[in-house]
């Protein structure tokens, strides 16, 4: 099988190869959910006359129609609604299809079925809103004033993450007035709407929106400048984040509502602030197997930071990473941005996912960074610093978060918006605590006893689960978090006989396939529990099999299989090859990425040589 490994490693190197560019990073298509594709259609229909774009985006979102009508988000999903409503809304805007096509009947069908247009995510509601297909009064309900409220109110606006901030401070806007966008070519989706009673939100959202109108009462000054003074600030932070390529925080999803809110707000369509952000958001176009798709975020600092860190663990790799480093070093952020808020005394040091990300550095973007530069000692001032930055993210809880410290709140989850206790906080989770600690141990060379080290070791063994997994916030979704537990704690130096590591390896080997591998399902993360998927994928059977080797330490029959499925699904590349192992949204924005069968294989192999 060394052989087989062997070839293995120099074909998926030489593919990797050819995505590297001239600056020495690696450009892979991150590619999400079919939302941005949607969107994009949407400001490229009001804003533009991109006409080629439009079509070859109707293109692609057309075929990815299924016969019964519906889209769906993955392989094994049963038809998504928003998704669907999304697909259907802009395909018509664009007048690629009329509502007398088959194709659209049956996807209004499905709609109707499933609850019409009021039981969309809240997201898909706002775009119908800004459309004129949505109510807003019956939509979102936090007043724009809470730009204003101090940290001690029941919630304030810093109290969201950063990722929920970029877009809270558009919609806040959008909603305030309400603004409707007009154009006669707008369609109408009165259709799939069902008229039904107003659902009362939960007693928890009716005591929060109280607190919050209270708090505003409570602000000193007279009404009317408070309200212009909350305008103003909402407008001004968006402002003061856009990046250098014209979009807000690298998102599309944010940049997006941004460009309407800007309108809103009074801009001209044709204001150079909106063309720039546009022309920002089609930079973000990659080529799938279906055709053009528009990722949210492109992922070329964590494609290259890991694929770089891959490659350097393949000692005959001919790959020139030299370039790759100094394309690292020059998107290692300087600027403090807005995680100072609750970590004011350290200095910038992180990294972005994105190369036209400056101000806002992710904790796991930051470690695979200092991963791959962490051979070369001329760069000991860089490495400090990143290092600095991680360790200052930690949480008061012993873990890590994503972003930012501190963004957790219980009260955030009972906003008024679907996904809020999802992406309305930023907490520690096991993926990133246990991959901060895999770093830590293995590349940093933290010992066992270190105070910090111990702290996330709690936070961990705190919570796993009772089958002796850990839920995986950013990837699907069991494994993953399983994965990053077991790899972390490993790399510290807890004992493999400890007993949550025991407990970590027997959830590991008790879902393992009959043909070797591992595969769980996008539902996992919706359902908060293991859900298998019914075959297994690369990303998925790497991680398990990591795991695995950092605790066994040697070859055994699990690890033998899984080897052995790997060499096989390699060279198959069916269907598993492209389903999504990376999650942004629970039940609503998952992600296939293109590296990802590249980087984990990769590691995977050269670990199991060394055995």
């Amino acid at each position: 099988m060394n052989e087989r490994i062997h070839e293995a490693i120099a074909q998926l190197t030489a593919e990797i190869q050819a995505h590297q560019t001239d600056d020495g990073s690696f450009h892979f298509c991150f590619e999400n959910s079919l939302i941005t594709d949607a969107n994009m259609i949407l400001l490229l229909q009001t804003f533009t006359k991109e006409t080629e774009i439009i079509k070859r985006l109707c293109a692609r979102l057309s075929s990815l129609q299924n016969e019964q009508g519906y889209w769906k988000l993955y392989a094994d999903d049963e038809g998504n609604l928003s998704a669907t409503i999304e697909a259907v809304f802009a395909l018509l805007y664009a007048g690629y299809y009329t509502s007398d096509d088959l194709r659209i009947k049956k996807a209004k069908a499905f709609i109707r079925k499933h609850g019409g247009l009021n039981r969309a995510h809240s997201m898909t509601k706002i775009t119908l809103a800004i459309h004129g297909q949505y109510p807003w009064p019956n939509l979102f309900h936090l007043p724009v004033h809470i730009i204003l409220l101090p940290p001690c109110s029941p919630i304030s606006f810093f109290d969201f993450s950063s990722y929920a901030r970029v877009h809270m401070a558009p919609i806040l806007l959008l909603s305030d007035q309400p603004f409707v966008m007009k154009n006669k070519q707008i369609p109408d989706m009165s259709d799939c709407f069902i008229r039904e009673d107003q659902e009362l939100l939960p007693e928890e959202s009716r005591s929060l929106l109280t607190s919050v109108q209270d708090a505003v009462k409570s602000l000193a000054g007279l009404p009317h400048k408070l309200y212009l003074l909350s305008r103003q600030r909402l407008l001004t932070y968006m402002l003061q984040r856009i990046e250098s390529d014209g979009t807000l925080y690298s998102y599309f999803s944010s940049t997006f509502y941004m460009i309407y809110a800007l309108v809103s707000c009074g801009y001209q369509k044709h204001d150079p602030i909106i063309k720039k952000a546009i022309e920002g958001l089609i930079q973000h176009a990659c080529s799938t197997e279906r055709g053009l798709h528009i990722q949210n975020s492109p992922s070329d600092i964590w494609d290259t930071a890991l694929l770089s860190h891959a490659l350097q663990a393949q000692p005959a790799s001919d790959v020139p990473l030299h370039e790759t480093e100094s394309f690292l070093l020059k998107h290692q952020q300087t600027k403090f941005g807005d995680w100072m808020v609750d970590t004011n005394h350290t200095e910038p040091g992180g990294w972005g996912f994105s190369k036209s990300n400056s101000i806002h550095p992710d904790v796991d973007d930051s470690t695979a960074a200092l991963r791959a530069l962490r051979k070369d000692p001329t760069l000991q001032s860089h490495y400090t610093r990143g290092l600095k930055w991680v360790l200052a993210m930690q949480n008061d809880d012993g873990g890590w978060p994503a972003f930012e410290k501190g963004k957790t709140n219980p009260l955030m989850k009972f906003v008024p918006m679907d996904g809020a206790e999802s992406a309305s906080i930023d907490p520690s989770t096991a993926d990133l605590t246990g991959r901060t600690l895999e770093f830590l141990g293995t590349d940093a060379r933290f010992p066992l006893t270190e105070p910090r080290v111990q702290r996330a070791l709690n936070w961990l063994r705190s919570h796993q689960e009772k089958d002796g997994s850990w839920y995986g916030r950013w990837g699907i979704t069991y494994i993953y978090g399983t994965w990053a537990a077991l790899t972390g704690m490993r790399a510290v130096g807890v004992s493999k006989d400890d007993r949550s590591i025991k407990r970590g390896v027997h959830f590991i080997e008790s879902i393992q396939n009959e043909d070797g591998g591992w595969g769980e399902s996008c539902k996992s993360d919706q359902e908060k529990i293991y859900i298998p998927l019914g075959d297994s994928t690369l990303s998925q059977t790497s991680w398990a099999l990591d795991a695995l080797m950092a605790v066994y330490e040697r070859r055994v029959p699990s690890i033998d299989r899984g080897i052995a499925c790997l060499l096989r699904k390699l060279e198959e590349k069916d269907w598993t090859y492209e389903y999504p192992t990376g999650a942004g949204l629970p039940g609503n924005f998952y992600i296939y990425y293109h590296s990802y069968n590249y980087i984990w294989p990769l590691l995977v192999f050269k670990k199991y040589l060394s055995l």
